[in-house]
């Protein structure tokens, strides 16, 4: 509980900054801001899934430290190969953005791989920390990243600087925050890579193959999926229309990923501890579900009937459809608070197979609703159902994933008798 709070309360800080600025930056910039914005995420955010082949996972597998090390190894190995090929992309940016007919995401589609690199590296960073249970560093990134981020937007927007501004300061934000944060550990960083071996490196790299063949599918699946509102609705609707979405999308899930991040890294690192001491686990996720539908179930209740109005007041009145937009994201919203805080279970058991089912059968789900709003050209009922359809998978995923706690419970009082 001592280390949820540190990491919940840094992430609450860390987002109360970022969000405090947008009715600020609503006024500012235009909503084909927004909605370029939101485009380079979700094209980074993508690249971001691949450039380290989901091996940061696996940093807080290995009983040994210095096998840790050697994944934390494996994964900047696969950041680097990455970030130079994107690099190599950019000369064709002229045709990336003409496949999502935004001419102008080629001007700042240079700035990719280093967005890239910076959150990738910071991924490995952060669960070498978790490991490690050294959670103050991951709280003053998180705090530091957005302050710079929202001043960033701020500044780029007071100087004139509105089209590409955003972007501007999403790149570099994190690439600075990840500067202090090596230069923060740089002692342990240059200890390991002293005493870790490339023969280290390809052994752990094999033994944590099931990441990359499993994981990494199940990422990219899971990440494509999130952002297609974005990279699929842009084409028939347009950036003004996607930008509304955005940003609801930014101001709905926002809280959600605040508080299951700090759940997940801290119960990933207790579960994995109780298990290396054969300990049973099944009351930890039984408590959390109940105390988090307790709490959830009726705030989500109330907001449903003033977030219209409150959208409209905080961001001004031409912004009042995404909060229309977030209601109808409540429930893909709940169910998401409760599988992404236990997710990391596929990896405690070893069977991220599943887990690539379970984002495949999410995505044909996703995919499936916003279909439905293209193909009747209506914008809101292609969000009503993508978001009822992720409830659905999402629902799936959980039951699977307490049938299994449950068994590995069973095993153990089998072993006893």
């Amino acid at each position: 509980m001592r280390n949820f709070s540190k990491l919940l309360t840094s992430n609450v800080v860390a987002q109360v900054i970022g969000l405090l600025v947008y009715p600020i930056l609503t006024r500012i910039y235009a909503p084909e801001d927004f909605g370029l914005l939101n485009l380079f995420l979700s094209i980074g955010g993508v690249l971001v899934i691949i450039s380290v082949a989901e091996y940061y996972y696996a940093i807080v597998l290995p009983k040994e430290d210095k096998d840790a090390d050697a994944v934390l190894g494996v994964g900047f190995v696969c950041l680097i190969m990455v970030s130079v090929l994107i690099a190599i992309s950019s000369l064709f940016s002229d045709y990336i953005a003409a496949i999502f007919k935004t001419p102008s995401l080629a001007s700042y589609y240079w700035l990719m791989p280093f967005y890239v690199f910076a959150l990738g590296a910071w991924n490995l960073l952060n669960y070498w920390h978790i490991r490690q249970k050294e959670y103050s560093p991951i709280s003053r990134y998180q705090i530091s990243q957005n302050v710079l981020s929202s001043g960033g937007k701020l500044a780029f927007g007071y100087g004139g600087i509105l089209h590409g501004g955003m972007i501007y300061s999403v790149v570099i934000a994190p690439m600075l925050s990840l500067l202090t944060s090596v230069l923060g550990c740089r002692k342990k960083l240059q200890k390991m890579v002293r005493e870790v071996s490339w023969n280290d490196i390809k052994k752990q790299a094999v033994v944590y193959r099931n990441f990359p063949c499993f994981v990494l599918p199940r990422s990219f699946v899971n990440i494509l999926a999130g952002q297609m509102p974005v990279l699929l609705l842009t084409p028939f609707f347009g950036a003004k229309v996607v930008g509304f979405l955005s940003l609801a999308i930014l101001l709905g899930y926002t809280p959600i990923g605040t508080i299951t991040r700090a759940i997940y890294q801290v119960m990933y690192q207790h579960t994995m501890d109780r298990v290396h001491s054969s300990q049973p686990i099944g009351g930890i996720f039984k408590r959390f579900l109940l105390l988090a539908s307790i709490v959830v179930i009726p705030a989500f209740a109330i907001l449903w009937f003033f977030l219209p109005d409150l959208t409209s007041w905080l961001l001004g009145s031409e912004w009042w459809i995404s909060g229309e937009y977030i209601r109808w994201m409540l429930p893909w919203l709940y169910v998401s608070l409760l599988s992404c805080s236990i997710n990391f279970l596929f990896d405690v058991f070893m069977k991220q197979q599943w887990g690539l089912f379970f984002e495949i059968v999410l995505a044909v789900m996703r995919v499936g609703g916003l279909l439905i709003g293209i193909m009747a050209n209506d914008f809101t009922l292609a969000i009503i159902c993508y978001s009822f359809g992720t409830m659905l998978a999402l629902v799936m995923q959980i039951v699977w994933m307490l049938v299994q706690v449950h068994r590995y419970d069973c095993s153990l009082d089998n072993a006893k008798d």
